[in-house]
């Protein structure tokens, strides 16, 4: 189920945090719960995509994503992600959230998160493809920036990502089973 009570707590302990420019960090804790374990009694990979959203929906809130996102009665979608998982987290660890906006193209805007436990290990990190919606498509990121009042233009994203993108188009859609 969706952690939608970790979501309204994260929404109304950040609701006053000062504001993020462009790129600039949100950093949360969290902790890792018994219904947020696998067999293996640690964090499951399907929730922790889960809880970087409890990551990316402050830092929309303190960017002013969110207060754009309800006057023009747009939406957000995730149009891909990927993810690198190099450390457990087990039932009662906490962890550091790190979320941030790492550039845009015509479409997409692409977030950076990473899991960090209490000894410094980065335990999981996370790129997301993320868009804004309306009801005939996908919002260009030119007026989602404008409507933020930034210019349109991204900063220059790291080549490592460049390399994913690149690899997400050269991949069949829809797949070849």
């Amino acid at each position: 189920m969706y952690p939608f009570i970790r979501m309204a707590k994260e929404i109304w302990k950040y609701r006053n945090a000062p504001k993020l420019g462009l790129g600039e960090i949100h950093v949360s804790h969290h902790r890792c719960w018994p219904w947020d374990i696998d067999l293996w009694k640690e964090l499951n990979n399907g929730r922790t995509l889960t809880l970087y959203d409890l990551g990316r929906i402050p830092l929309a809130q303190r960017s002013g994503l969110i207060p754009l996102l309800r006057r023009e009665r747009w939406g957000l979608t995730m149009a891909g992600a990927c993810v690198r998982y190099r450390r457990r987290i087990r039932t009662f660890e906490r962890v550091e959230m790190r979320s941030r906006l790492i550039g845009w193209d015509h479409r997409f805007m692409y977030l950076e998160q990473t899991m960090w436990k209490e000894n410094g290990d980065c335990a999981n990190h996370a790129v997301y493809r993320g868009a804004v919606t309306d009801r005939n498509g996908i919002v260009p990121t030119e007026r989602v920036m404008t409507g933020l009042g930034y210019d349109a233009v991204s900063p220059e994203l790291p080549e490592w990502v460049t390399l994913w993108l690149q690899a997400e188009d050269a991949r069949p859609w829809p797949p070849q089973m």
